[in-house]
């Protein structure tokens, strides 16, 4: 007969994970705190919703440069030295 998990034993992993995944986005938050802080946006004055669009479009960038990787292209979200779909748009910061 194969043994069950008792529920002690279940709400010990639910919590176990609830931990993990604390962990892993303090982890991430901090990573996204030093880019930006390396790349001196931690000196601008940017409002939240600006920031809010601006992590929007990476994410959209990197979703798209994912789907056409998936299609057998190697896509690159870096973008391209010729200046294409990935280049570098400028932003103003004047609030």
């Amino acid at each position: 007969m194969a043994s069950k998990s008792s529920i002690l034993d279940i709400d010990t992993q639910i919590e176990k994970l609830r931990e993990r995944r604390k962990t892993l986005i303090a982890k991430s938050a901090e990573r996204f705190a030093r880019a930006a802080t390396k790349a001196g946006l931690a000196e601008m004055e940017i409002t939240d919703e600006e920031v809010d669009r601006i992590f929007e479009e990476i994410a959209a960038r990197f979703r798209k440069a994912k789907e056409k990787g998936a299609g057998g292209t190697a896509a690159s979200p870096h973008g391209s030295a010729n200046g294409g779909a990935g280049a570098k748009t400028e932003v103003p910061h004047d609030g």
